[in-house]
């Protein structure tokens, strides 16, 4: 399933604003902090995140043109905001959401696969150079 264009534009005016100081503190959700390929502005958007043995998987819910993703692609300095840290992130690879499931550690992999989204799922590395 896939979002409409309509819904993710209104959730990044809206809805990204208001969740922010939430997403962190929540199962399933984190902040992802992002570079614009094009504007060099750094961007801050809730996303669905589910921890893996190295690193995260982020689901792809309203497409591979989603700005946030075709950011993190771009190669630009990108960090996962979850529980009061903050965690550099490598190594963008999209994959097939059952691919991910894969990936996804255990006591995660069930809430992953509840999730709707069937498109595909963005997978990130831990950078060796963490911040505290």
């Amino acid at each position: 399933m896939r979002v409409p264009r309509e819904i993710a534009r209104f959730n990044r005016r809206v809805t990204n604003r208001a969740a922010q100081s939430i997403t962190p503190w929540l199962p399933g959700l984190g902040t992802l902090q992002h570079v614009g390929r094009k504007s060099g502005r750094r961007y801050r958007t809730p996303l669905l995140v589910f921890p893996t043995r190295d690193g995260f998987a982020i689901l792809i819910g309203y497409g591979p043109e989603s700005d946030w993703l075709q950011n993190v692609l771009a190669g630009g300095a990108t960090a996962l905001e979850k529980r009061n840290r903050t965690i550099p992130l490598v190594n963008p690879r999209i994959c097939s959401k059952a691919d991910a499931a894969n990936l996804v550690t255990p006591a995660f992999r069930t809430f992953y696969r509840l999730f709707p989204y069937n498109e595909a799922a963005l997978v990130l590395t831990r950078s060796a150079h963490t911040s505290p």
